[in-house]
């Protein structure tokens, strides 16, 4: 599936307006939790023992419920919320004992991550994305603790709430596995929630703009170019700025999610045009598909009419928020989730200022696009580190997490504070439903539930709290139902790390990052192909052959790993 390095992946009806994304890796403020723990709570939590009797049966968190601290690292720069200052946070650190000390990057997260990872100590917790190399540097240097290890020896409960197909996926060939994922989707939550499932990524427009123009079908190359050239006319500013005609995911060392990624071969565009991932068992090389080729040309086209803002190259998401929440966007290729908090102010300030998902970039044939759904690999991945100042309390603590008590715990809050049965079902209070609707950010604060802390949410057993959605949320939600697909079998399937073909991949990552802005600035087509010809030798010197071979027999394994879960 795409993958949620500007989300993921897809989160979901719960979370698209909550203030996360899939996946994003831009520059944002740095933010700490909770205060650092106490001398006395240190000593007791370095004592950790085990239990002298442990019961599978019974919840591990309640044997032990002795203040402790962890820290707990987020490899998302853009995270801005910190345990304990909201009710949320407050009721589970009483309930369980455990207060958080989150960890984030002020600035570029590889960077913070690489120097903790070469100082060779980490936090107690980690959680990052699970396509990001810095998951398999840990494993393999025996950074983290394997899970199951330590629920074994500590909590056994683990086995009774865990996903036995979330936790054979990320078995490693040592037999362990070390991560737990969020917002993941086995075969058998297609077979029970799929008709619900809805994905993150959208092609959206200005309403406003979009109907003043008179509605343009955008699927065609001609009609797209013909809209973003009527929208600058007709509005060539907005509140005295210049209006941006095209907006996109930002572009980084690997490319550009909106257009592709190369490291994860992960690509919007690509799933608009319906360009399928295999064909008759062989994986299919996307990037080189006539069809993106054609598109790709058609947005240097766009350049060429002045219709790519100088902007686009450069911003990162804060920029790009405060750009959004402007309006200053015509249309943009972007997940829906990511501009979730500023459409929701757009819209309470002008319902018809906001941003709307239509049908966007399509191939020839005009078929529908087949856009990433939920995936067995889901967001991120949380980790124990070896450094653990605890291992049973942060083994029972996962557990909680994970189980349904700890994910009710997560999403609805403490009952009487931000929930109560209304109906005979547990629901979120008026009030507090109100504010969630209206102001994501003062919600998170004033309430800290609706999975503020979305480290380990299952948005599937969520179904049977979550609200209705509303506008602005719902409509771009909706367009994409009946259009997810799930891809999980080519999840994971790109090499990482110090090895031939991991080496080779971060080389063609790298050369497509460059050659990226070079096709969409070139002057003219020729210049283009003479682009486009020097990146497909480029990725060939520097081993597209082993990388190819690699993928192959990763993309087989997993698809035995999804043909024995289906069963």
């Amino acid at each position: 599936m795409s993958k949620p390095r500007k989300t993921l992946t897809t989160l979901l009806a719960l979370i698209t307006a909550v203030s996360i994304t899939a996946c994003s890796t831009d520059k944002g403020t740095s933010s700490t939790g909770s205060p650092e723990p106490t001398k006395a709570t240190e000593t007791a939590a370095a004592s950790s023992s085990v239990p002298a009797t442990v019961n599978a049966n019974e919840p591990g968190w309640k044997s032990d419920t002795k203040p402790i601290t962890f820290d707990w690292y987020l490899n998302f720069s853009w995270f801005p919320n910190k345990w304990g200052v909201d009710p949320t946070s407050q009721y589970i650190t009483k309930k369980t004992g455990v207060n958080v000390n989150f960890i984030v990057p002020a600035g570029n997260e590889n960077e913070k991550l690489n120097t903790m990872i070469a100082s060779g100590k980490l936090p107690d917790f980690i959680t990052l994305g699970w396509w990001e190399d810095a998951a398999k540097k840990m494993i393999e240097g025996k950074m983290v603790l394997p899970l199951n290890e330590l629920a074994k020896q500590y909590d056994p409960y683990f086995f009774k709430v865990a996903d036995p197909a979330k936790t054979s996926w990320y078995t490693q060939k040592d037999g362990n596995f070390y991560g737990y994922p969020n917002a993941s989707s086995s075969p058998q939550d297609y077979k029970k929630y799929g008709e619900n499932f809805v994905s993150n990524q959208t092609f959206l427009v200005r309403k406003d703009m979009y109907e003043a123009i008179g509605k343009p079908d955008m699927r065609t190359q001609e009609g797209f170019l013909n809209a973003l050239k009527a929208a600058k006319e007709k509005f060539p500013d907005v509140n005295g700025q210049p209006l941006i005609p095209l907006g996109l995911h930002d572009f980084n060392d690997n490319g550009n999610y909106s257009f592709l990624d190369a490291a994860q071969n992960s690509s919007m565009l690509a799933n608009f045009l319906a360009i399928p991932y295999e064909k008759d068992g062989k994986l299919y090389d996307r990037s080189t598909d006539p069809e993106l080729v054609s598109w790709l040309k058609t947005f240097r086209k766009a350049n060429e009419m002045g219709l790519l803002a100088k902007d686009i190259f450069i911003d990162k998401r804060p920029q790009m928020e405060e750009k959004i929440a402007q309006g200053r966007y015509f249309a943009m290729l972007y997940q829906r989730s990511d501009l979730a908090n500023q459409n929701i102010s757009l819209y309470q300030k002008d319902p018809n200022k906001v941003y709307i998902a239509v049908d966007g970039p399509a191939n020839a044939k005009k078929d529908a696009p087949t856009l990433a759904g939920p995936g067995i690999s889901g967001w991120t991945v949380t980790l124990i580190s070896k450094d653990v100042k605890d291992k049973a309390r942060a083994i029972k603590f996962l557990s909680y997490l994970i189980s349904e008590e700890g994910n009710k715990d997560l999403f609805l809050g403490e009952k009487g504070v931000s929930y109560d049965n209304i109906g005979g079902k547990d629901q979120f209070k008026p009030e507090v439903l109100e504010l969630l609707n209206k102001d994501r950010s003062a919600f998170d604060k004033k309430y800290g539930s609706s999975f503020t802390f979305w480290m380990l949410m299952d948005t599937n057993m969520n179904l049977q709290w979550a609200p209705p959605s509303v506008e602005p949320i719902k409509q771009p939600e909706e367009w994409t139902k009946g259009k997810t697909k799930s891809f999980s079998q080519y999840d994971n399937i790109m090499p990482t790390g110090t090895s031939e073909e991991g080496i080779a991949n971060d080389k063609i990552a790298k050369a497509w990052g460059k050659a990226l802005p070079k096709l969409l600035l070139a002057k003219t087509d020729a210049e283009f192909d003479q682009v486009y010809e020097k990146y497909q030798n480029d990725r060939k010197a520097a081993g597209l052959d082993k990388v190819q071979a690699y993928q192959q027999r990763e993309f087989e394994a997993n698809s035995k790993k999804i043909a024995e879960f289906s069963k």
